[in-house]
Order: C-alpha cells, then sequence, then structure tokens
C-alpha cells in the first residue's frame, strides 16, 4: 500500500515538473502580441494544446490615426494551466505584391558619421580636438554652430571659419539628441583648422524588394537596417533613392567567407524615394510597381510552420525566380526582431550558382501556403546553406510607424 502511495506520488510529482517545463518553456517562446485577420480568432500551432481565453478589451492606434481594439487574452495550456497574457489585435489582413527583384541603394545622410578619430600635428603638439569634445565614432553630427552639416566639406568650412574660436556642435548617438563644445585646432599637415575626425556622408549599396503595398504604393526591403561598415550604426536618411540595377555576377559563398551579389546601376531614372530606415528594413515610395503579379495575403506570425517554403531572389539580370527552402526553427521570443526564423537553402540550382545565401539577398521575400511570411536577412557564416529571415508582419509594422 505505501509503495504504491510513493509511486503514485512520484508519477504526480514528475509530471508536475514537466507541466511547469512545459508552462516555462512555452511562456518564453510564445509572443506577448499578436495580429490576427478581422473576424477570426486567434489560433497557435503548438506541440501542446494552448487556448487563448479573452479578457477585457482596449483601444490602441494602429497602422493608421484610426483606433483599434486590441484584446487581452490568457493562453492556457490545455485549456485551465495559464501560461501568459498576450494582446490580440485584429486587422485587415494586408494584401503585398512579393517581390525578389534587386534594387540600387543611394542615401546621403541626415547629417556626416563619424568613421575615425585621429591625432592633429598642431603647434602645440599632436591633440584630437574631437576626442577632447567627446564625440566618439558613430556619433552623427547634425549642426555646427546652428549651421546644417550635410558633407565632409561643409563640415571642413564650418571649422575654418571658427578660426580656431570654439563652436557649438549638436549630434546625435544611439538616437539621443546631444551638444558639446569643440575647439578645431591649426593642422600643421593639412594647413587648415581641423577637429580629428574623419566622416562619411552617403553610401550606395544593392538590395532586394520584399513587397510592395498596392494600397499605399509604398515597398519594404532588405529585412535588416543600413548600417555603416565602419561603426555598425543605423544610418539615418537625409535623401535617398531606390535604382534599378541588373545583377551582373555572383561571388560564391564558403564555409568562413560570404558570398556576394554584384550589380550595375542601370540608367540615371530612380524607381521611387526612401523615406525610412530602421531595425526591420528599408522603405520608401516607388513610381508605379515593380511587378505586375496579384497581391498575396500577408502570412501572420503564428501562421508559420517548419518545413517547405520558398524565397524569391534574383541573382542574373533583373527578373526574380522561385527557390526552394527549408524553414528549421521559428523564434517567437522577439529577442531580435530580424532573426525570426532559420532557414535552409535546398534548391539545388541556387546552390549551384550562390552556395547558398550572399550578400544582396537580404529582403527576398519568404513564401509559404500561398502567404508572404517574411524576408532572408542574413547569413551563417560559417554554413552559407543557412541563414536568419525576419517576419513580414515586423517588416510591414515597423515600415507603416517608421520607428
Amino acid at each position: 500500500m505505501h509503495i504504491h502511495i510513493r509511486r503514485t506520488a512520484a508519477l504526480l510529482a514528475a509530471a508536475a515538473i514537466q507541466i511547469y517545463a512545459a508552462v516555462s518553456y512555452y511562456a518564453y517562446r510564445l509572443p506577448d502580441s499578436y495580429y490576427i485577420a478581422a473576424g477570426e480568432d486567434l489560433s497557435l500551432s503548438s506541440a501542446l494544446p494552448i487556448t487563448a481565453q479573452t479578457q477585457k478589451p482596449h483601444s490602441r492606434a494602429a497602422f493608421s490615426q484610426s483606433t483599434t481594439d486590441i484584446q487581452s487574452v490568457s493562453l492556457e495550456l490545455f485549456g485551465i494551466i495559464p501560461i501568459k497574457d498576450a494582446e490580440v489585435q485584429a486587422i485587415r489582413t494586408p494584401m503585398l505584391i512579393p517581390g525578389g527583384q534587386p534594387f540600387g541603394i543611394k542615401l546621403r545622410m541626415d547629417g556626416v558619421m563619424i568613421v575615425r578619430l585621429g591625432a592633429v600635428a598642431a603647434e602645440d603638439g599632436s591633440v584630437c580636438p574631437a576626442e577632447d569634445a567627446g564625440l566618439e565614432p558613430g556619433d552623427i553630427i547634425q549642426t555646427v554652430n546652428g549651421y546644417p552639416i550635410t558633407s565632409n566639406d561643409i563640415l571642413k568650412e564650418a571649422f575654418s571659419a571658427a578660426e580656431g574660436a570654439p563652436v557649438e556642435v549638436t549630434f546625435t548617438r544611439d538616437g539621443s539628441a546631444c551638444v558639446t563644445q569643440l575647439t578645431p585646432v591649426y593642422s600643421l599637415t593639412d594647413d587648415s583648422y581641423t577637429a580629428g575626425i574623419w566622416v562619411r556622408d552617403s553610401l550606395a549599396g544593392v538590395g532586394t524588394m520584399t513587397f510592395y503595398s498596392p494600397d499605399t504604393g509604398t515597398f519594404g526591403g532588405l529585412g535588416h537596417p543600413i548600417c555603416d561598415a565602419d561603426t555598425g550604426t543605423c544610418i539615418p536618411i537625409g535623401e535617398g533613392t531606390a535604382c534599378p540595377i541588373t545583377i551582373s555576377s555572383i561571388t560564391k559563398g564558403v564555409s568562413g567567407k560570404p558570398g556576394m551579389l554584384q550589380g550595375t546601376f542601370l540608367g540615371t531614372d530612380p524607381l521611387g524615394v526612401l523615406l525610412c530606415n530602421n531595425r526591420c528594413g528599408v522603405f520608401g515610395s516607388l513610381k508605379e510597381p515593380f511587378s505586375d503579379a496579384e497581391a498575396i495575403p500577408m502570412g501572420f506570425k503564428q501562421e508559420i510552420e517548419t518545413g517547405k517554403a520558398e524565397i524569391l531572389c534574383t541573382v542574373s539580370g533583373t527578373e526574380p525566380q522561385s527557390y526552394t527552402v527549408e524553414i528549421e526553427e521559428i523564434d517567437f521570443s522577439g529577442a531580435d526582431s530580424t532573426k525570426n526564423m532559420i532557414l535552409r537553402i535546398t534548391d539545388k540550382e541556387l546552390l549551384q550558382q550562390t552556395g547558398g545565401i550572399v550578400q544582396g539577398m537580404s529582403g527576398s521575400p519568404i513564401l509559404q501556403k500561398g502567404k508572404l511570411i517574411g524576408a532572408v536577412t542574413h547569413v551563417f557564416v560559417d554554413d552559407p546553406t543557412r541563414g536568419y529571415g525576419i517576419f513580414c508582419e515586423n517588416m510591414y509594422r515597423f515600415g507603416t510607424s517608421g520607428s
């Protein structure tokens, strides 16, 4: 009798531990917020049954100036064991034209970015006025004595005009506005007043279109921010254009060395303008759609499944093709808004041409079951056949909000 009781207690304790482990796992893995199509209920695909019990609704502005109802729900294991609370927002499912077309990026920064500091050979010895003023690589200089700085040449002129007098420098660091006093010194080497900084005011590159919204005339691409190569800082756009290009050559990716698509700019007539560069990609407006293909529904993150999918990308010329991939893992935790999926290239033709994912393919749309679910964002350096993808939902949200 006592043995039977002990066995039953042990089994109950083991079951309790397993349930606790499952609740802890799902509490971390499941998102805190969801979008669903208007008129539908939240349905989650998971190994164990999880239900969403509706709580009190409230309101919030989203996607537009209109106020949208948001419901609070309790996610429960087996419909009885609470896991966590989450928010569910019903929206009209966005209809988007999938991309895959390459485009050229030309942008001028909103200010100039410091990429390096260095000593100046002055009469009193080597000094670095910028460092003394507290400036750092990655800072973006906006004004000098109230005058807007839009290029390296204008910055040099502002320092020269001061003739050694202190100047007020406004700049941004990690998105925060800052002010400092800087005193340029006369460089014996350059024969001019300077501050000991090297800056960048523009850049050009290649990316892939992810989607076009017929409702708004806007597009999203890349799936990750445009960052400065030296500092890793997300670049604020002052002026930017999306330009037509053709993919002219491929550097095949191998383990330890990512490959690259190389493009040639076509003519001078731009496709459109770039309006926003943020953590989930680059966004702008186009003069006309990049394709006459029909729009398809955007897939919400909870609809995505591991298994077969396809990507659209261009590895030669200007027209995209479809290639098969396998979605190996899905991360709903939100730890990184651009690394939501791990995918593996399975298409033999693409592997033969590129070795897998290469630079320039960022933004290639991922499709599954007739829906646009995400975009390719990163390659694994040690295994170019595999890489990360972002949820299309994240691109759509942050492209609309501009944050």
